[in-house]
């Protein structure tokens, strides 16, 4: 909604500032986290781009409801509910702390996904209405393969030792190396670079020296990987959500910084989970030990897409929205 160029401007600006963790840090517990003036500058200027797109939109088909899922969405839809006040508005934030930028008072409701998360919306406006509900994903993850159909498609023994490794869609982190790592020590690696080319480049000459990794770009087929894997080695993010569905422990990947380390906590909090360095000695090891400590349990129950459903129409009865 930032247009074009400002979508290519704002992506370059967020991935140079990303690859420096002291200065998101910086940027996100200093000005992000407490409203300041950059922050400020910067919710003003998104909304400025933002708004002319959102009101054409609104225009051509007038909501009766309007569901924000980022920081400036929920920006415009204060303001578009400052004229119509019948419009039902929600925010909607995965995030384990909610920054200023997505707290706009005049919206009827913000859903978040933990009791944590919550809190940090009610810092910035102690009236806000606000919900937990379980974190959705997408219906594919409800209907994806079981692990002996999904291991048997991607020719992986039934009883090797298997792990899929990502980091989001920007392909974050030493993956290359880690997967190489990973296949010396006899596991079974599904690595997915995402979007990164440079880094799928590099996945697949560690899979043509060693046939016990499997390189993949950017793939649509997440659900099967995962239901083969034993583990899910990820960055912090809606990654886990989706573990976590299909009954999968992660192993996080110390690698985003501000609202990055904020969520690896969170998830260390909701337990099957473990943190590892970016760094191939640190992933190994990390990984053994985790699948070393769930060998023998009980699977993770896996989640029903009725949980979110019920959540979310609940949330909004509550605020006077009928579904």
């Amino acid at each position: 909604m930032l247009g074009s160029a400002g979508s290519r401007i704002g992506e370059w600006v967020f991935r140079s500032i990303l690859s420096v963790p002291p200065l998101y840090d910086a940027l996100h517990f200093s000005q992000l986290r407490d409203g300041k003036v950059i922050a400020r500058a910067l919710d003003s200027l998104s909304l400025r781009n933002v708004w002319p797109r959102f009101c054409a939109e609104v225009d051509a088909y007038p909501p009766d409801l309007i569901v924000s899922v980022f920081a400036t969405g929920a920006a415009a839809a204060a303001r578009y509910k400052a004229a119509r006040p019948d419009v039902t508005t929600v925010v909607f934030c995965t995030d384990a702390w909610v920054h200023r930028m997505w707290v706009h008072e005049g919206n009827d409701l913000y859903l978040v996904t933990s009791d944590l998360s919550a809190a940090s919306v009610r810092r910035y406006w102690p009236r806000a209405t606000v919900e937990v509900v379980p974190r959705p994903v997408r219906a594919v993850f409800y209907d994806a393969p079981d692990r002996d159909d999904a291991r048997r498609a991607l020719r992986i023994p039934a009883d090797a030792r298997c792990v899929l490794l990502m980091s989001g869609s920007w392909g974050i982190g030493p993956l290359d190396e880690a997967a190489g790592r990973l296949g010396a020590a006899d596991y079974r690696v599904l690595a997915v670079a995402g979007n990164n080319r440079a880094l799928e480049a590099r996945l697949r000459q560690v899979a043509a020296r060693d046939d016990r990794v499997t390189a993949f770009g950017f793939t649509d087929r997440i659900p099967e990987l995962m239901s083969a894997c034993d583990a899910v080695v990820t960055s912090s993010g809606d990654t886990c959500s989706e573990a976590r569905a299909l009954g999968r422990g992660v192993v996080l990947l110390d690698v985003v910084p501000g609202h990055g380390r904020e969520n690896l906590l969170h998830e260390l909090e909701l337990g099957d989970a473990a943190v590892c360095a970016p760094n191939a000695d640190s992933v190994v090891a990390s990984v053994t030990a985790f699948l070393d400590a769930i060998e023998g349990r009980p699977p993770i129950p896996k989640a029903s897409p009725e949980d979110w459903e019920v959540a979310f129409r609940g949330a909004l009865r509550r605020v006077g929205f009928e579904t």
